[in-house]
């Protein structure tokens, strides 16, 4: 019996082990019925997008080589020609993409992302309260050009840096009573010669390693490289963790990640009080948070938001409704109220409701580790020294490109493209893809200057005067290809559905849905994607349920924005789990927070995130839109009854 037991735990193991590849050939021939008993176009584009979405949800195979799945299943099943197919995977957005990567490849290669962290923070001051607001508010910033996953590997290790000092500042300070009212619990519970010794010595030793930590957290994010992670978490690869970011534009950054002793150590004993421990779970999840808010108020923010803008063009050619400067309009009030909301529900949770003593910016009031963590911030930002030739060079590029992305069609007055003579040809690819090049020409080195003012620079750009702002290496090391093909994978079952007329078919069937208001349709739409998208990436579940979405609001009369722009932002809302987001396991890895306090706070936040955007849609959404009519090129579309 104990063999049979032992036999049958091995070939459970053994299957569990080999469960993705039982998975890649289980789905397509199980599903194969269907287009071989209804050979027809509906049916095999039914079948193809099944396959690639059990594909996508699953990860039984990377996202990049699930999108691929389209792209040789279309010819043979004769939905497309392969051709078409392959004229699918290079749009608009691709074009935009990389001019986006361009400029953030300058910002990291010249390390302008972290003085304009450490500024912000410096502006908002050590008070828990405040710093948790000012770590929020610089990662917000920074998330709505460069990607979440980017953002938070970049701000974690600053706020982690400042965490450590306020947590040894805070053993030294447990003999002195110069602290709370919780030092004195402290005093009393160390009361013999010995204790006191034996405390004196792991306190010696903690601070000598948290020190040795300190420094390797603050180790420079551009010199890292590249590497993998996928979309559900984090996998170790030797001392360092690589981070794919299956839920913005920007991949790849390398994060050290603290070991399991540490982790443990963190979780059990170090926190000098229960409070520090609260500050340091609250400062963790803000950052997180901060960086999905940020990433909702740009076109370019995350993959989801370039995902719906270029569906929405290729399904609604006429409608010219989606830029930079609408979706800022509507999506910037909208992280405004998330961000003060988030802040505040994250101080209630694990700070309390005495704000007057966590925000006060009186110097009078602040405690001797307050005053020691800004002196941290402040030499973090003296060791970057003036600011240099390059930054100035990246930052007007950074102000510039917003300018002429506003300025392009703005609608309430002619655009600058409006002085061409020939309308349609300039979007926002074009000034995106224009300034990204010419980063690769402009020198590093300020002209006519015999010393180097490049800090940062390697030894090529030391050695050549003429050295540009970037190279195709630092191009190449963060431009996100996997999502390039995700995104084209999507185009292409779009394309798929409106030859087929699988779109109009799906349409027909949800017609029973008609005789609910566009209010509570949104609603159900909302809360249907952020609950599927915290077990799924989130690229992958709004590339499914867009176009079904669109199906639904022409066959209901319903203008497609009403149910489009609030679906993809909801999707974003994937906060509760580590495995929600790459954002969430970076935190997650540092050893703050548990897994419950994460499904604990990001319940809340997912909550404040689906109120603020009905709010949003139901209010300036509306005139921004025009909302409360059925367009008429949604009219043209589904009457012709192509995708």
């Amino acid at each position: 019996m104990r063999l049979e037991a032992a036999a049958r735990m091995d070939l459970f193991r053994k299957l569990w082990r080999a469960r993705k590849l039982i998975l890649v050939v289980f789905i397509p021939l199980s599903l194969l019925p269907l287009p071989l008993i209804h050979p027809t176009s509906e049916a095999c584009c039914a079948y193809v997008l099944m396959v690639t979405a059990v594909y996508w949800v699953s990860e039984a195979v990377p996202l990049g080589a699930a999108a691929l799945v389209p792209a040789f299943l279309y010819p043979l099943f004769g939905v497309l020609k392969s051709s078409e197919v392959a004229a699918e995977y290079c749009k608009d957005t691709t074009l935009l993409l990389m001019g986006v990567i361009c400029l953030a490849a300058s910002i990291e290669k010249w390390n302008l992302h972290k003085r304009i962290a450490l500024r912000m923070v410096m502006i908002a001051g050590a008070k828990p309260g405040m710093l948790v607001l000012g770590f929020m508010c610089c990662t917000v910033f920074l998330s709505m050009w460069l990607s979440n996953t980017s953002t938070t590997a970049m701000v974690m290790p600053i706020a982690e840096a400042v965490l450590q000092q306020l947590i040894c500042t805070g053993l030294a300070d447990s003999h002195d009573d110069s602290e709370t009212a919780e030092a004195p619990e402290e005093d009393s519970a160390v009361s013999d010669k010995e204790e006191n010794l034996d405390k004196n010595q792991l306190e010696l030793l903690y601070r000598n390693s948290c020190n040795d930590y300190t420094k390797k957290e603050l180790s420079t994010l551009s010199d890292t490289q590249t590497g993998e992670v996928n979309g559900l978490g984090l996998k170790p690869i030797s001392n360092q963790e690589f981070i794919r970011n299956t839920n913005g534009h920007l991949p790849q950054v390398a994060i050290e990640i603290p070991n399991v002793k540490r982790v443990k150590m963190r979780r059990d004993s170090q926190y000098p009080t229960k409070r520090d421990h609260m500050i340091c779970k609250c400062l963790s999840l803000s950052i997180t948070y901060a960086a999905t808010i940020g990433g909702l108020i740009t076109i370019t923010g995350t993959s989801t938001n370039l995902i719906f803008a270029e569906q929405f063009n290729n399904r609604y050619p006429d409608a010219k409704v989606i830029n930079f400067g609408t979706w800022f309009i509507f999506s910037f009030p909208i992280a405004i109220i998330m961000l003060v909301l988030t802040w505040l529900w994250l101080h209630f949770l694990f700070l309390g409701c005495n704000f007057r003593e966590t925000c006060s910016l009186s110097k009078k009031r602040k405690t001797r580790r307050e005053m020691l963590s800004e002196r941290r911030i402040h030499e973090e930002y003296a060791k970057l020294g003036p600011i240099s030739y390059p930054e100035v060079v990246t930052g007007v590029f950074f102000v510039l490109m917003t300018l002429l992305w506003f300025t392009r069609e703005p609608g309430f007055v002619p655009g600058w493209t409006s002085l061409f003579e020939k309308k349609g040809y300039r979007t926002d690819a074009t000034v995106s893809v224009l300034l990204g090049f010419l980063l690769f020409l402009i020198p590093a080195r300020r002209p006519f200057s015999s010393s180097s003012c490049c800090k940062n620079s390697d030894d090529e750009s030391e050695s050549d005067p003429l050295a540009p702002m970037i190279t195709w290496k630092d191009f190449q090391r963060l431009m996100p290809w996997e999502i390039v093909i995700l995104v084209g994978g999507g185009y292409a079952l779009a394309a798929g559905c409106k030859v087929s007329g699988l779109s109009v078919w799906i349409g027909r069937q949800l017609e029973p849905m008609s005789g609910l208001p566009p209010w509570a349709v949104t609603l159900l739409a909302c809360l249907l994607v952020s609950a599927v998208t915290e077990f799924a990436s989130n690229p992958a579940t709004l590339t499914v349920f867009l176009p079904i979405l669109s199906a639904l609001s022409e066959t209901l009369l319903i203008n497609p924005l009403h149910t489009l722009i609030p679906s993809t932002m909801c999707v974003s809302f994937g906060v509760m789990l580590p495995v929600g987001n790459p954002p969430n396991a970076i935190v997650f890895s540092y050893g703050h927070v548990q897994i419950r306090d994460m499904v604990k706070a990001g319940f809340g936040v997912n909550l404040i995130g689906v109120a603020v955007v009905m709010l949003a849609i139901t209010t300036w959404g509306v005139p921004l839109f025009n909302l409360t009519e059925f367009p008429v090129w949604a009219v043209a579309r589904n009457g012709t009854g192509s995708l």
